[in-house]
Formats: structure tokens, sequence, C-alpha cells
């Protein structure tokens, strides 16, 4: 006989609630003498195997009946199969109704377990950024776009996630949905790595999620959306005031070529080539207001891919040929054979060196040297630096030589033909692929540049 063995004391313990009443029952006859003391005995005995039988049969049947029931309430249930083991009839119809429930409960774990995945599958899937939170405010949960929102990776821990949930905004905005049962929205600021405008929205959840999730949050990035109504601000009031002098240029030369010039043919030609300038002028303008504006819109997001810096540096340097013949300076390139960064945007890399060393020809001495000096390090990265040898910096306008249209000498900076965004234009992708822009200058020495971009 197969199944479970009771243990020894409990068995004797139920073999004599068996047995022992006829045992006794018996024993009494026999001690009063209405019963014949041998058969009696005989009588005693075949009582107790058979209590001992029975008992072990009742309780091995009691015991298989708990190992499926723990089993059912451990997620682990199933078809109960008692072997070769009698049963009794009382315990046949309660191993039965065991049989169902075990059978019922497993199909129900399983659609549950079906209905978590696919509630997981759709909480991933959405193209919103939704966190599941505890009552606690501890994060349990994260779909994809809420890890790419907020640079969670693995665990719903780090990145700006601890910095979201401490915002006394949307800190208020939970308790206020936790109180009040419906809910809240936020709009929030996270100023770290990079400003973004996020919207949003509480909601409680009850009865809670199977997790313990009692509070979803469902976050929108208005970044974009509020920097595009900056740009379009910007733009109409940076180029309504930088346009200003060139186009009033152009319209008195057209007026002066109209009138007093009109039959002079030498005037005509010089006036000609002066309109030309002040319309390239307003071209490079525009370009260089548009591209700000394409960089301030991505700056909240990271860029993708890599870039070898080196190889950018050498080719940037050779595009800077008609410059540099046209301020008769020498440019001297020191770059290992490979410098990767990585996240980096190749086409913005080269927009960085680019405006750097426009910047040091046009700005540095008549006849001097610009260095482009590339190295690893420090920390895990690549550091640009770019030299002059001009007439260098006062310390007072140090920190503002990356706003707009900031100039230390206007009448010289606009006869040099920069629009006075180039290193705006640096600083703005430096920001976007978390880097450190650093400017330093000694008047009547030069001034140095340095970019220092990450490499993962």
């Amino acid at each position: 006989m197969s199944g479970p063995r009771p243990p020894l004391l409990r068995w004797m313990r139920a073999a004599a609630m068996v047995g022992g009443l006829p045992v006794a029952a018996v024993a009494a006859l026999v001690a009063s003498g209405q019963a014949n003391p041998v058969p009696g005995i005989y009588a005693m005995v075949v009582i107790a195997v058979s209590a001992m039988a029975v008992s072990r049969i009742w309780l091995g049947n009691l015991l298989r009946l708990g190992e499926r029931l723990r089993g059912a309430s451990n997620d682990t249930a199933q078809p109960l199969v008692l072997d070769d083991t009698p049963l009794l009839p009382a315990v046949r119809e309660v191993a039965d109704g065991v049989t169902r429930l075990t059978r019922s409960l497993a199909e129900r774990g399983a659609l549950v377990e079906r209905l978590r995945r696919s509630d997981a599958t759709i909480i991933e899937a959405l193209p919103d950024p939704l966190l599941v939170l505890a009552e606690n405010r501890t994060l349990l949960r994260a779909n994809g776009a809420a890890r790419a929102l907020l640079g969670l990776s693995g665990a719903p821990r780090g990145g700006d996630a601890a910095a979201l949930l401490r915002h006394p905004v949307l800190a208020d905005a939970v308790d206020q949905a936790l109180r009040d049962g419906a809910p809240h929205a936020a709009d929030i600021m996270l100023p770290v790595p990079i400003p973004r405008d996020i919207a949003a929205q509480v909601i409680p959840m009850n009865p809670p999620l199977a997790d313990g999730g009692r509070l979803m949050l469902v976050l929108a990035d208005r970044t974009r959306e509020r920097a595009v109504e900056r740009m379009r601000a910007d733009f109409v009031a940076n180029a309504s005031h930088e346009l200003r002098t060139p186009l009033a240029s152009l319209i008195g030369f057209i007026e002066t070529l109209r009138g007093p010039a009109e039959d002079d043919a030498v005037a005509r030609t010089r006036f000609l080539g002066i309109m030309a300038e002040q319309a390239e002028r307003m071209r490079n303008l525009i370009d260089d207001l548009l591209g700000l504006s394409r960089i301030e819109l991505t700056e909240h997001q990271a860029p993708t891919g890599s870039a070898d810096i080196a190889a950018i540096a050498r080719a940037e340097a050779d595009a800077m040929a008609p410059i540099l013949a046209g301020r008769r300076a020498s440019l001297r390139v020191e770059a290992p054979e490979a410098a990767l960064a990585r996240p980096a945007d190749a086409e913005q890399i080269a927009q960085i060196i680019r405006n750097l060393l426009e910047n040091a020809i046009r700005h540095g001495r008549e006849g001097g040297e610009v260095a482009l000096t590339i190295t690893h390090g420090p920390r895990k990265g690549v550091t640009l630096t770019v030299q002059d040898d001009g007439i260098g910096i006062a310390k007072e306008h140090i920190p503002r030589l990356t706003e707009r249209f900031y100039r230390v000498d206007k009448g010289r900076s606009r006869n040099a033909g920069g629009t006075g965004l180039g290193l705006a234009i640096v600083k703005h992708i430096v920001i976007r692929h978390r880097g450190q822009l650093n400017i330093e200058s000694q008047e009547g020495v030069g001034s140095r540049f340095s970019v220092w971009l990450p490499a993962d």
C-alpha cells in the first residue's frame, strides 16, 4: 500500500479512537463471565488489528488530501491522484471535491497569469510614460516609455525617477489623489540633467493592483512643445533685431543706386559688393538661428551612435584652409589615430569643432597660430581643445560669451564676419551630449576653449 505514512503516535491514537470502545465492550463481557475468554481475546485482537488498518487508510487519505490542498494554496495545484491507496467512502467524496477544486484553481491560476502577462504587455507598449506606485510612494513598475524618459534601466529605480517622485508639486498631487480618491494633475519642471517640462496625471487605483500598485502616474513630456513656443518667440525677436542693420544698409544702397549713383559705375560696383556682403550676412544669420533652434528643440533628447572626434577634427581642419589663408594664420592639429565619443551625433560634433576653429581664426591674431588638440580623458571621455594667440578676453566677459549675440567688441566681431551665435550653438550641443564646456582667456596672451564629451 503506497502513499504517505502517518506518524506512529498519531496512528496509535486514531486506532484507539476506532477500536477502543469495541475492545472495551468485549473485555467487559469476558470480565463479567458472559463471554468465553479465548474467543473474547481473539475478538479483541481482530478488532485492534482492524482498527489499526482502518486508521492507517484513513490517516493516509487525509494526509494525501492535505498535500493536495496545500498545493492548491501554493498555486501548484494538480489533479488529485491517490495511486493504489484505498479510500473510505466518505473520503472518496471529499477527494473528488478536492480534485475538482484543484483543477478549477489551476485553470483560474493559468487565466490570471495570462491576464497578468497581457496587462504587462499592454502597459509596456503604451506610447506615454507610465509609472505604478505603492501606497508608500515606492516605484513598482515603469513601462518602456517611462524608462526612456527617466533614464531607468533594470530595476525601477535611479535615473531621474527619484527627483521626479521627490518633486513637491507632484508629491502634493499624490497626497491629494490618495486623500480624495480622484485623479489629480501636476505640471512640473525637472531641471537636471536637461530641463524638461512634464505634465503628470496621478490616478488612484481602487482596489489596488495585484502587485500592490495603489497609484498610476501617466507622464507627458511637454519639453518639445514648450521649446517650439520659445523657438518661435526667440526667432522673431532675434531676427527682427539682428536683421535690422543689414536690411537698413541694403535699403540705403538701393535708394542711392536709384538716385545719385544711378549713372556712377564705380559707386555701383562698390555698393553692389557691400550689398552682397550684407545679404550673405543675413543668410548666415538666418541659417545660424534656424540651426540653433533645431538644436534647442532636441536638446532634452540624448544623442545616439558614436563619433570619431579625431577623424572629424582632421576633416574640419582641412576645410579651414580658405579662412586661414584670408587671415594668413596657421593651424596645428594634434590628435590620436582615433578618439571615440559615445553617445554622440557626428554632425553636431563637427559643428562644435567648426565653430570653435572659425571663432579662433577670425578673432585671433592675424598671422597667428591656432592649435586644435584631441586627448583622451579626464574620466571616461574625450577632450577637444582650441587655443589661439589673440588679444584675449577680459574676465568679466567670459561668463556671457555663450549668450546669443553677445559680443565683447561689437564692431570688431561684425567685421570678422561672425553672427554672434557660434558659441551659443556650441554650448547647446555640449549640453545635449551631457558634456562640459570650459573657457579660459588672458588678455594679451590668447583664449582656450575646451570641450569634454563622454565615451561610455
